[in-house]
Protein backbone atom coordinates (compact mmCIF):
# COMPACT_ATOMS: atom_id res chain seq x y z
CA UNK A 1 0.00 0.00 0.00
CA UNK A 2 1.31 3.26 -1.23
CA UNK A 3 0.85 6.06 1.46
CA UNK A 4 2.04 9.55 1.70
CA UNK A 5 1.46 12.03 4.45
CA UNK A 6 0.07 15.22 3.91
CA UNK A 7 -1.36 18.43 5.96
CA UNK A 8 -4.94 18.97 6.33
CA UNK A 9 -6.66 22.74 6.68
CA UNK A 10 -6.34 22.45 10.51
CA UNK A 11 -2.61 21.77 10.67
CA UNK A 12 -3.37 18.12 11.17
CA UNK A 13 -1.73 15.36 9.08
CA UNK A 14 -3.96 12.62 7.29
CA UNK A 15 -2.52 9.96 4.81
CA UNK A 16 -3.23 9.60 1.27
CA UNK A 17 -3.67 5.93 -0.03
CA UNK A 18 -2.45 6.80 -3.83
CA UNK A 19 -3.65 3.54 -5.40
CA UNK A 20 -7.24 4.47 -4.36
CA UNK A 21 -6.23 8.65 -4.27
CA UNK A 22 -8.06 9.05 -1.56
CA UNK A 23 -6.87 10.80 2.02
CA UNK A 24 -7.68 9.37 5.41
CA UNK A 25 -9.15 11.82 6.70
CA UNK A 26 -11.31 15.55 5.16
CA UNK A 27 -8.58 17.39 3.72
CA UNK A 28 -10.35 20.16 5.66
CA UNK A 29 -9.12 19.06 9.11
CA UNK A 30 -8.17 15.60 10.18
CA UNK A 31 -8.86 16.50 13.94
CA UNK A 32 -11.61 18.67 13.64
CA UNK A 33 -13.53 16.14 11.15
CA UNK A 34 -13.00 13.35 13.88
CA UNK A 35 -13.78 15.12 16.87
CA UNK A 36 -17.24 16.55 15.29
CA UNK A 37 -18.04 13.26 13.71
CA UNK A 38 -17.10 10.47 16.32
CA UNK A 39 -16.79 12.31 19.82
CA UNK A 40 -19.28 15.14 19.50
CA UNK A 41 -22.01 13.55 17.54
CA UNK A 42 -21.44 9.62 18.50
CA UNK A 43 -19.60 9.51 21.68
CA UNK A 44 -21.19 12.64 23.63
CA UNK A 45 -24.57 11.10 22.98
CA UNK A 46 -24.63 8.44 24.40
CA UNK A 47 -22.26 9.47 27.61
CA UNK A 48 -24.84 13.04 27.99
CA UNK A 49 -28.30 10.50 27.16
CA UNK A 50 -27.38 7.05 28.79
CA UNK A 51 -24.86 8.16 32.15
CA UNK A 52 -23.28 4.99 31.57
CA UNK A 53 -20.07 3.40 33.68
CA UNK A 54 -18.90 1.68 30.66
CA UNK A 55 -19.13 2.39 26.97
CA UNK A 56 -18.33 -0.02 24.58
CA UNK A 57 -17.01 0.82 21.07
CA UNK A 58 -16.46 -0.66 17.59
CA UNK A 59 -14.15 1.31 15.19
CA UNK A 60 -14.41 -0.19 11.44
CA UNK A 61 -11.19 1.65 10.32
CA UNK A 62 -8.25 1.82 12.92
CA UNK A 63 -6.00 3.66 10.16
CA UNK A 64 -3.89 6.26 11.64
CA UNK A 65 -5.51 5.87 15.48
CA UNK A 66 -6.83 9.24 15.51
CA UNK A 67 -10.17 8.51 16.79
CA UNK A 68 -9.15 5.88 19.38
CA UNK A 69 -6.59 9.02 20.88
CA UNK A 70 -9.18 11.58 20.39
CA UNK A 71 -11.64 8.45 22.38
CA UNK A 72 -8.91 8.22 25.49
CA UNK A 73 -8.69 11.57 25.83
CA UNK A 74 -12.62 12.00 25.75
CA UNK A 75 -12.25 9.90 29.08
CA UNK A 76 -9.10 10.96 30.68
CA UNK A 77 -10.47 13.09 33.65
CA UNK A 78 -13.73 10.91 33.57
CA UNK A 79 -15.27 7.69 35.41
CA UNK A 80 -16.40 6.35 31.86
CA UNK A 81 -14.65 3.30 31.05
CA UNK A 82 -14.31 2.09 27.20
CA UNK A 83 -13.78 -0.97 25.64
CA UNK A 84 -12.05 -0.07 22.26
CA UNK A 85 -12.35 -2.75 19.69
CA UNK A 86 -10.84 -1.84 16.03
CA UNK A 87 -10.33 -3.02 13.15
CA UNK A 88 -7.47 -2.62 10.31
CA UNK A 89 -6.73 -4.72 7.19
CA UNK A 90 -3.70 -2.75 6.21
CA UNK A 91 -2.04 -1.70 9.54
CA UNK A 92 0.23 1.27 9.48
CA UNK A 93 4.36 0.83 9.74
CA UNK A 94 5.94 2.51 12.72
CA UNK A 95 7.84 4.62 10.45
CA UNK A 96 4.90 5.81 9.04
CA UNK A 97 2.61 6.30 12.08
CA UNK A 98 5.64 7.58 14.10
CA UNK A 99 5.43 11.01 11.98
CA UNK A 100 2.08 11.70 12.45
CA UNK A 101 1.98 15.08 14.42
CA UNK A 102 -1.34 14.41 16.26
CA UNK A 103 0.37 14.67 19.68
CA UNK A 104 1.67 18.17 18.49
CA UNK A 105 -1.75 19.52 19.20
CA UNK A 106 -3.42 16.71 21.54
CA UNK A 107 -0.50 15.96 23.57
CA UNK A 108 -0.69 12.03 25.25
CA UNK A 109 2.58 11.08 22.89
CA UNK A 110 2.67 8.02 25.43
CA UNK A 111 -1.08 7.11 24.63
CA UNK A 112 -0.38 7.04 21.28
CA UNK A 113 2.27 5.26 20.83
CA UNK A 114 0.93 2.45 23.33
CA UNK A 115 -2.11 2.16 20.99
CA UNK A 116 -0.13 0.95 18.07
CA UNK A 117 2.23 -0.62 20.10
CA UNK A 118 -0.40 -2.43 21.15
CA UNK A 119 -0.34 -6.53 20.69
CA UNK A 120 -3.23 -7.27 17.93
CA UNK A 121 -5.85 -9.69 19.05
CA UNK A 122 -5.95 -9.41 22.36
CA UNK A 123 -7.07 -6.80 25.08
CA UNK A 124 -4.65 -4.03 26.31
CA UNK A 125 -4.31 -1.83 29.05
CA UNK A 126 -3.83 1.84 27.84
CA UNK A 127 -4.67 3.72 30.88
CA UNK A 128 -7.04 2.64 33.40
CA UNK A 129 -10.62 3.69 31.92
CA UNK A 130 -9.40 2.56 28.42
CA UNK A 131 -9.26 -0.66 27.60
CA UNK A 132 -7.99 -1.82 23.56
CA UNK A 133 -8.51 -4.73 21.50
CA UNK A 134 -7.13 -4.22 18.00
CA UNK A 135 -8.16 -6.96 15.33
CA UNK A 136 -5.90 -7.33 12.02
CA UNK A 137 -8.54 -8.78 9.41
CA UNK A 138 -11.48 -7.96 6.51
CA UNK A 139 -14.34 -7.15 8.48
CA UNK A 140 -16.27 -9.53 6.35
CA UNK A 141 -14.32 -12.23 7.94
CA UNK A 142 -13.52 -10.96 11.42
CA UNK A 143 -14.23 -12.38 14.87
CA UNK A 144 -15.13 -9.88 18.01
CA UNK A 145 -14.12 -10.38 21.72
CA UNK A 146 -17.53 -9.04 21.79
CA UNK A 147 -21.40 -9.32 20.09
CA UNK A 148 -23.00 -6.18 21.11
CA UNK A 149 -21.61 -2.44 21.17
CA UNK A 150 -23.05 0.68 22.38
CA UNK A 151 -21.41 2.35 19.27
CA UNK A 152 -19.65 1.94 16.05
CA UNK A 153 -17.59 4.44 14.58
CA UNK A 154 -17.84 3.27 10.64
CA UNK A 155 -14.29 4.57 8.86
CA UNK A 156 -14.31 2.75 5.86
CA UNK A 157 -12.75 4.50 2.83
CA UNK A 158 -15.63 6.85 1.24
CA UNK A 159 -17.95 4.14 -0.85
CA UNK A 160 -16.87 5.36 -4.34
CA UNK A 161 -13.27 4.54 -3.52
CA UNK A 162 -14.03 0.81 -1.10
CA UNK A 163 -17.65 0.16 -2.22
CA UNK A 164 -17.40 -3.19 -0.73
CA UNK A 165 -17.45 -2.00 2.57
CA UNK A 166 -20.60 -0.35 1.96
CA UNK A 167 -22.66 -3.24 0.43
CA UNK A 168 -26.15 -4.23 2.01
CA UNK A 169 -24.45 -7.39 3.56
CA UNK A 170 -21.43 -5.90 5.44
CA UNK A 171 -23.75 -2.98 6.74
CA UNK A 172 -26.23 -5.78 8.08
CA UNK A 173 -23.13 -7.25 9.76
CA UNK A 174 -22.38 -4.25 11.30
CA UNK A 175 -25.88 -3.28 12.49
CA UNK A 176 -26.35 -6.60 14.36
CA UNK A 177 -23.46 -5.95 16.12
CA UNK A 178 -24.83 -2.73 17.92
CA UNK A 179 -27.42 -3.16 21.06
CA UNK A 180 -31.12 -1.81 21.43
CA UNK A 181 -30.52 2.24 21.65
CA UNK A 182 -26.71 1.92 20.30
CA UNK A 183 -25.19 4.52 17.63
CA UNK A 184 -23.79 4.10 14.35
CA UNK A 185 -22.16 7.03 13.16
CA UNK A 186 -20.02 8.16 10.12
CA UNK A 187 -19.02 10.96 8.08
CA UNK A 188 -20.66 9.95 4.98
CA UNK A 189 -24.16 10.77 3.83
CA UNK A 190 -25.03 8.87 0.77
CA UNK A 191 -28.65 8.53 0.33
CA UNK A 192 -28.23 4.80 -0.26
CA UNK A 193 -26.18 4.51 2.98
CA UNK A 194 -29.48 5.60 4.37
CA UNK A 195 -31.69 3.49 2.71
CA UNK A 196 -29.74 0.39 3.84
CA UNK A 197 -29.46 1.43 7.24
CA UNK A 198 -33.47 2.31 7.84
CA UNK A 199 -34.08 -1.26 5.92
CA UNK A 200 -31.66 -2.74 8.71
CA UNK A 201 -34.25 -1.13 11.89
CA UNK A 202 -32.20 2.10 11.97
CA UNK A 203 -33.89 5.22 13.07
CA UNK A 204 -31.53 7.44 10.86
CA UNK A 205 -30.43 10.91 11.34
CA UNK A 206 -28.86 13.60 8.93
CA UNK A 207 -26.64 16.13 10.72
CA UNK A 208 -24.71 18.84 10.32
CA UNK A 209 -21.32 17.32 8.65
CA UNK A 210 -17.77 18.30 10.02
CA UNK A 211 -16.14 21.31 8.32
CA UNK A 212 -15.82 21.29 4.27
CA UNK A 213 -18.97 18.33 4.30
CA UNK A 214 -22.62 19.62 4.60
CA UNK A 215 -23.98 16.75 6.20
CA UNK A 216 -23.16 13.46 7.93
CA UNK A 217 -25.11 10.49 9.37
CA UNK A 218 -25.96 9.00 12.99
CA UNK A 219 -28.07 5.98 13.30
CA UNK A 220 -30.04 4.42 16.58
CA UNK A 221 -30.66 0.86 16.98
CA UNK A 222 -33.95 0.31 17.41
CA UNK A 223 -35.23 -0.92 21.26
Amino acid sequence: MAIEIIITSDGSHSLLNTELNETYHSVHGAIRESVHVFINKGFDLIAKRDHPKEIHILEIGFGTGLNALLTLQRVLNDSIKVFYTTIETFPLSEEVWSKLNYTDTLGAKEHFEKIHRALWSQWQEITPNFQLFKVNGEFQHALFPESNYDMVYFDAFAPSKQPEMWEADVLKKVVDLIRPNGVFVTYCAKGQLKRDLKSLGLEVETLDGPPGKKEMVRGIQSL
